[in-house]
């Protein structure tokens, strides 16, 4: 029923006299309803179907934030995010002697527990060793006669009984000691350009180990307060390959032949405010480009597969892969060794004057 309605809109909007009366009222409406925030709302209202989905999600995400942190985890995305405003603030230039009084005995409670998660088996060690190591330094280089940092280094030196990590150097560095790659600006640039949507592949399998090399790369981008807050999902059996490829309108005409597919999942139970319910988009599309960079280096060619907030495809995919509420697609990307007779779409770049500008339209 649902295609054959939008096949029947499709048609209709094929004629140019209505396609242009659409065209009309919706650009009477905007107007109005665009006018200002009061309007807005109006709108806001009219469309609950089209928003609510990710509303409810992080809604459902905030309440299982403050669920988790009672639960036995492997990994604790609240004492991560207070690792690294404590990694912040023993780099900044100059160094306080008192710093971070404000989170600090809510970091040693999150250590705490993760500390007694490690002692049950649980806890997943290299994200507790670095929590350890910033710690550590922390109390050596801040004014420990403080009564509030004395009481949380006690707090910390007791639960020595529990975890103490065999290498501690996982604390901020210099920028002298990183190792510079190899890699040119024409080597990056060659890349870039190398690097085309493939839609064409060989029908030969994708080497899982291939895969896990380009994810160890990708798992190197930017992420707010190191959360990572994101998963990759990989199928390759084709069975599951098809089927998931079909849900996705834009891989019409060429997804029976996809041999893998990553589906990147943002996790919203990562966020306590509804004001970062936008960081799994940034972040899952930075650990993303960088899969594909490195899909590449490979060998392995790859396409991003656009992921649109249509409920009716929501409700498929959660279903197809079995979504928590709080988890919400953010793309997909088909992998594999491009067809050589493949075709590749041009897709000329806008001018670097049109995307870039310097020091302009700055209010007062």
């Amino acid at each position: 029923m649902l295609d054959q309605t939008k096949k029947l809109l499709q048609r209709l909007l094929a004629i140019v006299w209505v396609r242009r009366g659409v065209e009309a009222v919706t650009r009477v409406l905007l107007e109005i309803l665009a006018a200002n925030r009061l309007t807005s709302l109006v709108y806001s209202v009219l469309s609950i179907p089209t928003f609510n989905r990710e509303q409810y999600a992080v809604l459902r995400g905030r309440r299982d934030y403050y669920r988790n942190l009672s639960r036995e985890r492997t990994t604790r995305t609240e004492l991560r995010r207070n690792v690294h405003r404590l990694e912040k603030g023993i780099l900044m230039r100059p160094r306080r002697e008192v710093f971070a009084l404000e989170y600090l005995v809510e970091t040693i409670e999150f250590y705490e527990r993760a500390a007694l998660d490690h002692a049950r088996g649980t806890s997943e060690p290299e994200e507790l060793a670095w929590a350890f190591s910033v710690l550590e330094t922390y109390f050596a280089v801040v004014d420990v006669t403080h009564p509030r940092i004395a009481q949380a280094r006690e707090r910390f030196e007791a639960t020595r009984v529990h975890f103490v990590p065999e290498r501690r150097e996982r604390v901020p560095y210099r920028h002298s000691e990183i190792i510079p790659s190899a890699a040119s600006y024409e080597d990056v640039l060659a890349l870039a350009r190398q690097r085309r949507s493939t839609r064409w592949f060989q029908q030969r399998p994708v080497p899982r180990e291939l895969v896990d090399k380009a994810l160890l790369v990708a798992r190197e981008s930017p992420s707010a307060c190191n959360r990572l807050p994101y998963e990759f999902r990989i199928f390759d059996d084709p069975a599951l390959v098809a089927r998931v490829a079909s849900i996705p309108v834009g891989t019409a005409g060429y997804g029976h032949q996809i041999p893998m597919l990553a589906v990147v999942i943002g996790r919203l139970h990562h966020y306590f405010s509804p004001r970062d319910r936008h960081v799994i988009y940034v972040d899952g599309a930075l650990a993303s480009m960088s899969f594909m960079y490195a899909l590449e280096s490979l060998g392995l060619a790859s396409s991003v597969i656009n992921w649109p907030d249509f409920e009716p495809l929501e409700r498929k995919m959660q279903k197809a892969l079995k979504l928590d509420d709080d988890e919400r697609v953010i793309m997909l990307v088909a992998v594999g060794y491009a067809d050589p007779d493949g075709l590749i779409a041009h897709s000329e770049k806008k001018p670097l004057d049109v995307i870039r500008s310097y020091n302009s339209n700055v209010g007062d």
